[in-house]
């Protein structure tokens, strides 16, 4: 097991990062700024950034479709864009919203988008065409984030009216509502499982709830500042936290207890997410830099859980209704550190500077990384050519993602999945119904051979 590293510093933007979002392939990542600017970094070395221009005010929440062929962008002018994200940055646009659009996601399938908004509405589209379909309306103040569960029968929002909702895709009804005493969540995000769900908040606290029994599973209030973003590891795990003390936190979620407390930003890290294989994760900062960190921590090839998500088992922390007791810590407590004497990494790959977009090599590491751009690094190198910084204000509306297989036979394909996925349970349930019989059975036959031992006949 190693630990954490910083790999990457990205730096491009004008004005503090808000969000991030990893392609499915993890080829780029995608982040956005108050500068109202959306930059597409290149993870493969020595490649140029994208920033594409479109929005007039901030972009406060970024996502990539499931196939990577679209990114969408919400932002404070009330608009959403789906850009295609190649070099020519072309993109189309619709108003989304009456006030500030704070939150974008895509369905699992790719055919939805979600949109939720300052007008306390969360709204769902199809992506093609961008046709309107309903609004789920109930919050009574700013949505801060919505999202859908990964089987896309659920959706999840988190308000400024300190209610965490549950909505039903199909009666678009709330089933389920989790209430703050003080202070709102900020960011919420769905366990890979679907069964419970995660919240920061403005309390400085980190809280995951069964959605099964409505009740709270844990309970970490170990930063010392408002919680901005959380995001689950794709085996479900652990727990990515970020927060306006600067720090991001991984939370061992099958231990219940802190694991890594990671600084690299100066000022608040004000996003933070896993990569879809959780290899990597990034995180977003107020000082105007992307970071790009290695996971390392668990050496397990989580490729096997990934690849069979329906058959995996979530952590059995998450079958308990609720634990014995509520797992609190104190912000004070010392958490396991990555000190650059006890950590193994691989060389730094130097990634040059493009024109205005530049990228930083950085040696510093883990934990006890000082704040990327005062450490010592003399600067990127510049390489020739031209520069695909800008675009147009007016991008180009561009035909939107093709598909491979038409709706009608992924849906029947989806179908399928779920009814194998109950002919699984069942023959499970007759297995275990088959093993008490048999045991039942093996009593019977035995209690006969005892009585006929105990009457013997007359003489």
């Amino acid at each position: 097991m190693e630990d954490p590293s910083l790999d990457r510093n990205f730096k491009g933007h004008k004005d503090a990062v808000t969000c991030v979002s990893f392609s499915p392939n993890l080829k780029q990542l995608a982040s956005g700024s108050f500068d109202s600017c959306l930059m597409v970094w290149h993870l493969k070395p020595q490649t140029r950034a994208y920033r594409f221009v479109g929005h007039t005010d901030a972009i406060l929440s970024i996502a990539f479709s499931p196939t990577g062929n679209l990114i969408a962008s919400g932002s404070r002018d009330r608009t959403v864009r789906l850009w295609l994200p190649t070099i020519k940055g072309e993109s189309t646009v619709f108003r989304a919203h009456a006030g500030t659009v704070r939150s974008v996601d895509f369905s699992s399938d790719g055919q939805s988008i979600l949109t939720a908004s300052d007008d306390k509405s969360i709204k769902i589209w199809t992506v093609h065409r961008q046709k309107f379909l309903y609004s789920l309306c109930g919050h009574t103040n700013w949505i801060r984030k919505a999202c859908f569960s990964p089987d896309g029968r659920l959706i999840v929002s988190a308000s400024d009216d300190k209610t965490v909702c549950i909505w039903d895709r199909d009666s678009k009804e709330v089933v389920q509502t989790f209430s703050e005493h003080s202070g709102f969540s900020n960011s919420v995000a769905f366990h890979p499982d679907g069964n419970c769900i995660a919240a920061g908040t403005t309390e400085n606290v980190v809280k995951l709830w069964d959605l099964r029994t409505g009740k709270i599973l844990q309970h970490y209030q170990v930063h010392s500042a408002p919680v901005n973003s959380v995001s689950f590891h794709p085996c479900g795990s652990y727990l990515l936290s970020a927060s306006t003390d600067s720090t991001i936190k991984i939370l061992d979620l099958l231990e219940g207890r802190p694991f890594y407390t990671l600084h690299g930003h100066k000022g608040s890290v004000l996003d933070a997410a896993f990569s879809p294989t959780g290899d990597y994760f990034a995180s977003a900062g107020q000082d105007e830099h992307v970071l790009l960190w290695r996971t390392n921590f668990d050496s397990r090839d989580f490729s096997e859980v990934l690849q069979h998500p329906r058959t995996s088992s979530p952590p059995k922390y998450f079958h308990d209704p609720i634990p014995d007791q509520i797992d609190t810590h104190s912000p004070s407590k010392v958490y396991p550190s990555c000190t650059p004497k006890d950590m193994t990494r691989d060389q730094p790959t130097t990634v040059s500077n493009v024109g205005p977009v530049m990228f930083y090599s950085d040696p510093a590491y883990g934990h006890t990384v000082d704040h990327p751009h005062t450490n010592g690094t003399t600067g990127p190198t510049r390489r020739e050519g031209p520069v695909p910084s800008e675009y147009s204000t007016k991008p180009t509306t561009t035909p939107l993602e093709q598909w491979d297989m038409p709706p009608q036979l992924v849906g029947t394909l989806e179908r399928l999945a779920g009814q194998m996925d109950i002919l699984t349970q069942t023959v499970s349930i007759l297995e275990q119904r088959l093993t008490m019989v048999e045991d039942k059975l093996k009593e019977c036959l035995d209690n006969q051979q005892m009585l006929s031992l105990n009457i013997r006949p007359q003489p």
